[in-house]
């Protein structure tokens, strides 16, 4: 184990963590903010607006984050219409395009998940709040949403994880991350232990800090359900709910 090649490439390293963070927390910032809207649409009654989105999280989902990558970075260069259009400064950047596939990719997933969660509400919830003449608008933000935000913590928590993972692939497209630059040590030292083993004690420190962080929030907001399990208490079972 060579520790000077290692310790001369920590900077280097250091710069690749800050694009991999920098690239995780834009495009799941992104993704939650479109899924929540998309979420409420995709268990809507009205065919209209569910299959819209049940298309894009079918397509998305079904083909490999690293194709949708490539069909950005280098797919849209070939039509002509976009390289004459206002967006061809946006498309032709690196860190434009890797935001805008990651981005779309964790949108698909989370909108899924927190479709799940809002058809697992308790019909008895959508009843007591329905009971206090909430309904529309006010019955989604102060009761659908906030409890199915916190049922959706523990799979919402390996989504975030999966997507830190995933922007491994982002040096594909010429951004220099964590990956790019386990592949510049060794291309250099010949050394692939001291390369990518670095690289993997990185992703590793970085999953570890992360599940903490969900587990903490997991206790924090399902504490009631916590309690329920140690206490022995039944929690019902309810019949699916309609969600308006």
């Amino acid at each position: 184990m060579d520790w000077q090649v290692i310790q001369q490439s920590l900077p280097d390293f250091a710069g690749g963590l800050r694009v991999c963070l920098t690239l995780l927390v834009i495009s799941v910032a992104t993704g939650f903010v479109l899924s929540v809207p998309l979420a409420v649409a995709r268990v809507s009654s009205r065919r209209w607006l569910s299959l819209p989105v049940w298309l894009f999280t079918y397509v998305v989902r079904g083909t490999p984050l690293l194709v949708q990558l490539f069909i950005v970075y280098y797919g849209f260069a070939q039509f002509e219409g976009l390289r004459s259009s206002v967006l061809w400064p946006l498309l032709r950047e690196a860190w434009f395009c890797a935001w805008l596939a990651f981005a779309l990719n964790t949108t698909a997933y989370t909108t899924e998940i927190f479709a799940g969660a809002l058809r697992a509400t308790p019909q008895g919830e959508v009843e007591a709040a329905r009971a206090y003449g909430l309904s529309g608008r006010k019955l989604y933000t102060r009761i659908l949403l906030p409890g199915a935000l916190r049922r959706a913590l523990p799979q919402y928590s390996n989504e975030v994880v999966g997507m830190m993972h995933a922007t491994a692939i982002a040096s594909t497209v010429t951004l220099v991350d964590v990956t790019r630059v386990a592949r510049d040590v060794y291309a250099n030292h010949l050394l692939p232990v001291e390369a990518f083993g670095t690289a993997a004690l990185i992703y590793f420190v970085l999953t570890f800090s992360m599940v903490g962080a969900f587990k903490l929030l997991e206790r924090h907001f399902l504490r009631h359900l916590q309690t329920e399990r140690r206490s022995g208490t039944a929690v019902p079972t309810l019949p699916r709910p309609t969600v308006p």
